[in-house]
């Protein structure tokens, strides 16, 4: 098996990132448009955001979400392939943290149920913990 193996999970999630960026736009653009909102750069974002209706607003959380942790995973699954070693169980606990991250998408993006998504979260963080302490013992 090849130490790419773990660059599929990769791609995925940044395909995950694209649906949510298109999703985004595709439900932000009609409700601001339907809210008559004229987008003021004298007023912070957030502000004008904050009135849209909140399965609105999920969607461009959820982007923001996909940009922040999964950093980590893309640096841990890259460390992995340089190290020659991004096969195996690092490829099943990347697809799992990948699987998890996709799962707490939908939730956030269609029902927002927060101590589910805490859950899925808490679960999919362990997952990319693992990744990093089977790098760090590489490295180390």
């Amino acid at each position: 098996m090849s130490s790419q193996t773990i660059l599929q999970p990769v791609v995925a999630l940044l395909l995950l990132n694209c649906i949510m960026f298109f999703w985004m736009y595709a439900t932000r653009i009609p409700a601001i448009q339907k809210a008559g909102l004229v987008m003021d750069p004298n007023v912070p974002s957030g502000e004008q955001m904050s009135k849209l209706p909140a399965n609105v607003r999920w969607k461009a959380d959820n982007y923001n979400h996909l940009l922040e942790q999964p950093t980590m995973f893309y640096a841990v699954a890259l460390t992995l392939v340089f190290l020659g070693v991004g096969d195996g169980l690092n490829t099943t606990l990347a697809w799992a943290y990948v699987g998890l991250r996709v799962v707490h998408s939908i939730v956030q993006v269609l029902w927002n149920a927060i101590l589910v998504r805490f859950g899925i979260f808490f679960v999919s963080s362990l997952f990319l913990v693992a990744l990093v302490l089977r790098a760090a013992v590489e490295v180390f």
